[in-house]
């Protein structure tokens, strides 16, 4: 999906779950009344019911948050903050879908509205454009999500993505890291920190994953607003394109598109998961704006993979090999050189590969892991 789709449908996107926005520390002290907290909650009733993927579930939810509202369950809350984080754990356990999430966040424009007013198709592509450059300027002040690319002893490779953008944004950068890495044996991608980001990004990053004109039909998303399901494909023009093994690192706290990633992979298999079963984040949606500075995160879709005609939300993706996610790089890496010493038929590689596994196995060499399960 290109990034003019991803954001009218409405702002259709894989971004950091719900769960983890419903996390973050706030600073904000600012007080709320009763009366603010009713129309809230109002217009947030109103948005599920329009725009959730569920309508059945948006229905019980919006019944649920009116009863908790008329039983005085938000009368402590008596700041922004605080009722932002009882209604996102409210919506979360309601409604049980972990991208539910309500947050305070004033500065921060809503997304475009045409009205139908003369001038405001204008008005909203501005505003867009506005969007789109943000989005840019905070892409690359996050390195385009890529926190770090490494060549490892035995020929092989490593990467830890920690978020997925839009190709016209992050393209570049992910064909720079495929570059760096495309002499390499084998690949370690390390999505244990990665809470997601957009469809069409995990599609183009996979595609470096499948040889020139091995199309690939990666994911499908049902979009309630419209009552289509767009595909998501390999995209041709992702190069260089990797051949060799592919291990998958994922944790609990592997959400949203890194989760599709993951399950995109292992369906095709075209990659060995290892680490724990991840945070079970599938149904994508967007920030929708409530009034008086709060946005909710409602998802308008909901995942259905070409082969297994479901998706992981609730269930989470299991991994290939589990272990602890703190163990999971190191795994990843033994199992790595091992096929290679297998496979390998020069005396000199072999001694040379023995060695590394020693070095590995005994702690001597250190592993680039920064992996937290914080």
């Amino acid at each position: 999906m290109h990034l003019r789709h991803a954001l009218t449908l409405p702002l259709l996107t894989l971004m950091a779950s719900a769960a983890a926005f419903a996390q973050m520390p706030s600073a904000s002290t600012t007080p709320i009344n009763a009366s603010e907290q009713a129309a809230v909650i109002a217009t947030l009733e109103q948005q599920l019911k329009s725009q959730y993927v569920f309508p059945d579930v948006a229905a019980s939810t919006s019944t649920a948050l009116s009863a908790r509202l008329a039983h005085g369950d938000y009368r402590d809350a008596t700041t922004t903050a605080a009722f932002a984080r009882k209604l996102s754990e409210d919506l979360s356990s309601i409604g049980n879908d972990k991208h539910l999430a309500v947050k305070f966040a004033p500065d921060l424009p809503s997304p475009p509205q045409n009205d139908g007013k003369g001038g405001s198709d204008e008005d909203a592509a501005r505003e867009m454009e506005q969007m789109v450059a943000q989005m840019r300027t905070a892409s690359a002040r996050e390195s385009y999500g890529i926190n770090r690319v490494q060549w490892l002893p035995g020929g092989v490779s490593y990467i830890d993505l920690r978020k997925f953008g839009h190709p016209e944004i992050v393209g570049a950068a992910y064909d720079g890291a495929m570059s760096l890495v495309a002499g390499t044996k084998a690949l370690v991608l390390d999505l244990r920190q990665n809470k997601g980001g957009e469809p069409d990004g995990v599609a183009y990053l996979i595609s470096h994953f499948f040889a020139v004109g091995d199309a690939r039909h990666l994911n499908d998303f049902y979009v309630r607003a419209d009552g289509d399901t767009h595909q998501f494909w390999t995209i041709p023009s992702a190069t260089p394109r990797f051949a060799g093994p592919i291990y998958v690192l994922t944790s609990r706290q592997t959400a949203s598109g890194a989760e599709e990633c993951a399950y995109d992979l292992k369906t095709q298999k075209r990659a060995t998961l290892v680490g724990e079963t991840t945070m079970g984040a599938a149904n994508p949606g967007g920030w929708m704006p409530l009034g008086h500075g709060f946005m909710a995160f409602i998802p308008v879709a909901r995942a259905i993979n070409p082969i297994t005609n479901a998706n992981w939300e609730h269930v989470g993706v299991a991994p290939d090999v589990a272990v602890p996610a703190g163990s999971a790089m190191k795994t990843a890496y033994l199992a790595i050189l091992d096929g290679l010493l297998k496979n390998s038929k020069d005396p000199d590689e072999q001694a040379g590969l023995k060695n590394i596994l020693a070095d590995v196995q005994s702690g001597k060499f250190q592993l680039p892991d920064n992996y937290s399960s914080h």
